[in-house]
């Protein structure tokens, strides 16, 4: 029997005797948390197959310890502009034990559950945005008011105006 389960955005496969390290869960080592963000849970020929979490499915398991995982190192670089920076980093990881595999959680006594902390709270889905309300037009500046109709310039009429009649120049030679 084996189960997917979802936690710190990450999907684990995991059966019962397991250790895993998932992202920081904020719990003290020797309590047990309950991963109710089962994703599948297979068990002999019967699959169950959540759409996106089965419901009543839930994991047990029990932290065994917090720790940082080992560093790495971070190293950026932009050729030929002078520009390196490097940096390190440490994820901080939480070690926990697969204790059970609980199809059905509502016919489990809770004592069988043990005294487990509240279970992780599943990531809200994801919505659409909501659709922003058209821009409103800035209100038009006050227009000054038109003067008084001019007759319209023809095409020819405005290109001759645009152009200023340059002098002709005559040079007399003397010989």
């Amino acid at each position: 029997m084996f189960a997917v389960i979802q936690t710190g955005g990450k999907q684990y496969v995991v059966k019962e005797g397991d250790q895993l390290s998932v992202e920081k869960l904020d719990i003290e080592p020797g309590k047990t948390v309950l991963f109710d963000r089962v994703l599948l849970i297979e068990e002999g020929e019967k699959t169950l197959l959540g759409a996106p979490v089965l419901e009543t499915a839930v994991v047990k398991a029990q932290v065994v310890e917090n720790y940082r995982d080992d560093k790495i190192i971070v190293f950026k670089k932009i050729r030929r502009k002078q520009y390196r920076r490097t940096r390190g980093h440490r994820q901080s990881l939480t070690k926990v034990a697969i204790i059970k595999i609980y199809t059905d959680k509502s016919g489990i006594s809770a004592e069988e559950l043990g005294a487990a902390v509240a279970p992780i709270a599943p990531t809200a889905p994801k919505t659409a945005p909501k659709p922003k309300a058209p821009k409103k037009a800035a209100p038009a500046p006050a227009a000054a008011p038109e003067p008084a109709a001019k007759p319209k310039k023809t095409a020819k009429a405005a290109k001759a105006a645009a152009k200023p009649k340059a002098k002709a120049k005559t040079k007399k030679t003397e010989k």
